[in-house]
């Protein structure tokens, strides 16, 4: 094994997205969220898979994203989330779609669009229902439709919103009062228009959560990636990634001896410490050092020590029988990736998508060899 990689299962990515799938009415499509390097795996192969399973929509952040995606041979339509007017000639060159959140930004793609002749070119409308993020608030409907029905450069393809906290059961009445909006604002503009583009607002959790919210698409990205925002729900999906390293060397430490950067840690009694050749320039926060976070060495915790470096972190394996280049698991399979969040009060998402591109990408794929 390389020292360290990140190893993607393409065939934990099958299983989860078919676990997600079964939630959903048959006519119910699926856009696949494959934004930041797909939360942190690879987002081409991961857009490979899900093409191939039937997806029928991607959506990422940035323009930059969409063009990689489309430049790596992705034919599937794909929404660009957070476009920047400077990149619209870019999105239109590279057939991507692209989110209309604002007056500023509708106005100035129709007119793009309108200098470069086109006709019906696909962009998607967004409503902000309260997470106060991007999208049309306090929706003048006859506005937006006016600057629509003035043109044939554009055609709506969606309208869609963003949940605030559909994981959280607690809030279930702002989220039904979100849904409830989003239907008002939609219904109003598809009256407007003379045509019926589709609905999207569930995320991951409203899947679970909301089946009434499902309309014509959902989008879905933690959960294809193992994630369920709750301990029921994760026991039913399989982490795709799994971060990987070996022991690089074993020292005794001696009492009173100091382990790495500021003396930060010192031995109480006789020590052993491993050191890996991971740190916080491929993604392990120096929030994980001086003992809140841990590793995994023969199916135990060995926790971090001292300070993470920038290539590596050492950790305490005076219970653990391994050796130099033995394996080690910093998340994924047998490492919850949620367990070793929470140490620092954080959350997958933040872990997952912080590995660094000089990691290695392992792609594992039943139906294929090892790549």
């Amino acid at each position: 094994m390389s020292h360290t990689v990140l190893e993607i299962d393409l065939n934990a990515l099958e299983h989860n997205y078919n676990y997600l799938r079964s939630k959903l009415r048959p006519e119910v499509k699926m856009l696949a969220v494959v934004k930041a390097y797909a939360y942190g795996s690879e987002s081409a192969h991961i857009a490979k898979k899900l093409e191939s399973l039937g997806v029928a929509y991607f959506a990422v952040a940035y323009a930059s994203e969409g063009i990689a995606l489309r430049e790596a041979g992705i034919q599937t339509p794909i929404l660009v989330l957070h476009p920047q007017i400077e990149s619209f000639s870019s999105i239109i060159k590279h057939c991507l779609e692209p989110s209309i959140y604002s007056f500023r930004v509708l106005k100035a793609f129709i007119e793009i669009a309108e200098n470069q002749n086109l006709n019906e070119y696909p962009v998607h409308i967004k409503f902000n229902t309260g997470l106060n993020r991007l999208g049309f608030k306090d929706v003048n409907e006859a506005e937006i439709l006016q600057h629509l029905k003035e043109t044939k450069a554009v055609k709506v393809r969606s309208l869609f919103s963003h949940l605030v906290a559909s994981e959280d059961l607690n809030e279930k009445t702002f989220t039904l009062k979100q849904i409830e909006t989003f239907e008002h604002n939609a219904k109003n503009i598809i009256a407007g228009l003379g045509y019926t583009p589709m609905m999207h607002q569930s995320n991951t959790s409203a899947i679970i959560n909301y089946p009434q919210a499902q309309f014509d698409m959902v989008r879905t990205g933690i959960g294809l990636y193992g994630y369920g925002n709750t301990q029921e729900e994760d026991l039913k999906l399989k982490p795709v990634a799994t971060l990987k390293t070996i022991i690089s060397q074993i020292h005794e430490i001696a009492v009173g001896e100091t382990v790495g950067y500021n003396r930060a840690h010192t031995a109480a009694k006789k020590e052993r410490t491993a050191t890996l050749p991971i740190g916080h320039a491929d993604g392990i926060s120096r929030s994980y050092g001086k003992g809140k976070g841990y590793v995994i060495i023969n199916g135990k915790k060995a926790p971090i020590i001292g300070n993470v470096c920038m290539d590596m972190i050492m950790v305490n394996v005076t219970r653990i029988d391994c050796k130099e280049g033995d394996e080690v698991i910093v998340f994924g399979k047998g490492a919850s990736a949620v367990a070793l969040s929470a140490r620092i009060k954080s959350i997958p998402y933040e872990l997952i998508t912080a590995v660094s591109q000089r990691v290695t990408r392992k792609i594992i794929d039943e139906s294929q060899e090892e790549f």
